[in-house]
């Protein structure tokens, strides 16, 4: 959702270019996951992929020809890349999240979903590295200014998963290969990046697993500057 502008410093960062760009996929059509979509476009027709209902929900122009339809659970091919877009609860039209591989290794970016379940486990699981939401402390979100009614819809199953939830998630996500796990949709004003980080942790050490914390790298995404680089394990 941010600005062409932002993206282009972002990937000057890199070493890259709009031109180094071959595709964007869009997980749905809220406006902080599109708004910079419209002047992107305008700067070079780069491949849009979404499903039926983003794309009927975004308003394209009548001419517009860079723009794919995709279904969740029909993987798409790009490159050496295969992207799975994997179905989610959230008040959008038809969101979906992505895995993607590559034949040696596999990443996935899982965020705006208010639940999960055993499919949600399903495809998620294996990836080496792993952008996953944790929105909101209950809490924070509880008492803080928000109306009753947005409240409601961020605590609902199709709203968005909190500090506690993410923890429960990622726990059954661990394995051997998990490199990287970057928690990422902090809200602004119902959480803190501390407290995103102690509570996921603490939900690891205390599950029932084998695993720790401290067998993999714990981020947080930073709102407005962009995620370091990450280098993911080989299969």
């Amino acid at each position: 959702g941010c600005s062409k502008k932002k993206i282009v410093e972002g990937l000057n960062r890199l070493d890259l270019t709009l031109e180094d760009v071959d595709a964007v996929f869009l997980t749905h059509e809220h406006f902080d996951h599109i708004g910079g979509l419209k002047t992107l476009l305008k700067a070079r027709e780069i491949p849009v992929y979404a499903t039926a209902g983003t794309l009927g929900a975004i308003p394209f122009p009548e001419d517009a020809r860079a723009v794919n339809t995709i279904r969740a659970d029909e993987p798409v091919i790009l490159g050496d890349l295969t992207i799975d877009p994997v179905t989610i609860c959230h008040d959008a039209a038809e969101p979906v999240c992505f895995r993607v591989e590559n034949g040696t290794g596999a990443v996935a970016v899982a965020t705006d979903m208010g639940c999960f379940d055993d499919y949600t486990v399903k495809h998620l699981s294996g990836v080496n590295a792993l952008v996953i939401e944790a929105n909101h402390d209950v809490r924070m979100l509880q008492t803080g200014p928000y109306p009753y009614h947005l409240k409601q819809r961020i605590l609902g199953k199709n709203g968005h998963l909190s500090n506690d939830a993410c923890g429960a998630l990622l726990t059954k996500l661990l394995h051997d290969d998990l490199n990287t796990v970057m928690l990422g949709h902090l809200s602004e004003r119902n959480n803190l990046p501390e407290l995103a980080y102690e509570t996921v942790r603490l939900e690891i050490e205390m599950n029932d697993t084998p695993y720790h914390a401290s067998d993999f790298r714990l981020l947080v995404a930073d709102r407005k500057e962009p995620s370091p680089v990450v280098e993911v394990n080989a299969y």
